[in-house]
């Protein structure tokens, strides 16, 4: 018996090195972490947009102020409050030459329903697998579900994983400005604008 739980032990470890994924007892999930700090070079990163569209970084960096804030789950509370914060700020920032993009594990269709639902006027990317995530050293755990009623209709919304609730700004040059893991939902979008008023200053 002892042989045979060594052989499944090392076969399970052995997986998990192949996949590069690592799990802890609070079952937080990490990818090879990308350590990105201010400073540093924003790493490039494709994705689908809310309309199903391929989206790229590389599209955008150069020609405005990029701000990525990566958030847990959509028609939650504090990820309403986060999003509502950026929708109602979104003229002010976009004068100041600012894309937005939300990132979070959920689905295309998920992010459509949260568009719909609170009139967002930004984009959101589904990062379903976490890839984008890795790439920034965002803290991932595993997915989950949530049920909410939109238009009279109760809709399943599914993630593939739930990512900490971490923002990231990246200049015109491609270089990371800031990088707030500690974020408050409801004040980032103003945290975002006083960091670009002094960007301009």
């Amino acid at each position: 018996m002892k042989v045979s739980y060594r052989k499944i032990s090392y076969s399970w470890l052995s997986l998990i090195f192949l996949c590069g994924l690592s799990t802890s007892a609070s079952g937080q999930i990490s990818g090879p972490p990308g350590n990105v700090d201010v400073g540093d070079s924003a790493p490039a990163f494709t994705a689908k947009d809310d309309k199903g569209k391929g989206w790229k970084s590389t599209d955008y960096i150069g020609k405005k102020i990029l701000v990525v804030y990566f958030y847990p789950a959509d028609l939650t509370g504090g990820c309403t409050k986060q999003a509502c914060g950026f929708r109602d700020d979104m003229k002010k920032l976009q004068g100041k030459d600012v894309e937005i993009i939300g990132v979070s594990g959920d689905s295309v269709r998920n992010h459509q329903l949260f568009i719909k639902e609170h009139d967002l006027n930004f984009t959101l990317l589904a990062d379903e697998d976490g890839g984008v995530a890795k790439k920034f050293g965002v803290p991932l755990r595993p997915g989950g579900s949530i049920k909410r009623t939109i238009d009279g209709k109760e809709e399943t919304l599914t993630r593939g994983v739930t990512a900490a609730r971490w923002t990231f700004v990246i200049d015109k040059k491609g270089k990371v400005v800031m990088k707030n893991t500690k974020v408050k939902a409801a004040d980032d979008s103003k945290a975002i604008l006083n960091l670009v008023n002094k960007l301009k200053s």
